[in-house]
């Protein structure tokens, strides 16, 4: 299984853009899957850079209805004219941040004729690559996302991230979960797949390291009781993973822009 990130907060080459989003070209399973757009198009250029052609993606999926992942999706529509997006069908819910600002996708792509929404708690793409709706998450820990909101129902209300789902890829004996923001809670989307690999973001960017030190020392514990290895990046944040680094060792590992992971 190969991984490329496509587009991430940080960038290991000087000819490759980073920005405050995400973007994941995966091969696995006979498949070659795109996870989430990042903010702009500035993915699709980067992967022009990298040689990966993105018209022989064979299915995309969103991870949520955030700007930072769907951002890039009407240039992925263009470049690629066979696959589908796969998003929740919450995704295009109106999504604000903490501030109130508009962090949403663009309204008008709801309609394009390749979206697919995901229907119940499952839906499988391809042999060993299945899509899980965040229903299937129980929430023993409170979701990562303070303050942010979201119109449900004609209601704007607390976004409890029922817009949110998650990747498994099952190959060669190994399980590998794939996940955005993990705005549910990574202890508890950990603890509910044990995968022997996660991919995605803690979402501990608005911790402090002082004051929330402890908080985070619990959960590099936590986590490190599970089976599981983690490549993080984008909205884990560098002063978190600075502090887990050293509490989890090589289990925790950082993604960039750029970078090809080989599992």
């Amino acid at each position: 299984m190969r991984i490329h990130v496509l587009v991430e907060n940080t960038s290991s080459r000087a000819d490759l853009t980073a920005e405050h989003g995400l973007s994941l070209l995966i091969e696995a399973c006979g498949q070659r899957i795109l996870f989430d757009m990042g903010a702009s198009a500035a993915f699709a250029d980067n992967a022009a850079c990298m040689g990966v052609n993105l018209s022989e993606v064979d299915v995309a999926v969103l991870s949520h209805g955030h700007y930072d992942h769907g951002g890039g999706m009407e240039r992925f529509l263009q470049l690629n004219e066979r696959a589908e997006v796969w998003v929740s069908e919450h995704a295009f819910d109106p999504h604000f941040n903490a501030a109130g600002k508009d962090i949403g996708l663009s309204p008008y792509l709801s309609a394009h004729p390749r979206i697919r929404r995901v229907q119940g708690a499952c839906a499988e793409l391809a042999e060993g690559v299945r899509l899980y709706s965040a229903e299937c998450v129980p929430m023993h820990n409170p979701p990562e996302g303070a303050g942010m909101t979201a119109v449900i129902d004609g209601e704007r209300v607390a976004d409890d991230f029922r817009h949110e789902q998650y990747l498994l890829l099952e190959e060669g004996g190994r399980r590998v979960l794939i996940s955005g923001c993990s705005h549910r809670g990574v202890l508890n989307i950990a603890a509910c797949f044990r995968a022997d690999v996660l991919v995605g973001g803690f979402h501990y960017m608005k911790a402090d390291p002082v004051a929330d030190a402890e908080r985070l020392r619990s959960a590099a514990q936590s986590l490190m009781e599970l089976p599981t290895c983690y490549y993080t990046g984008h909205c884990t944040g560098v002063p978190a993973y600075g502090l887990m680094r050293p509490l989890m060792g090589e289990r925790l590992q950082s993604i960039c822009t750029g970078q090809v992971i080989e599992l």
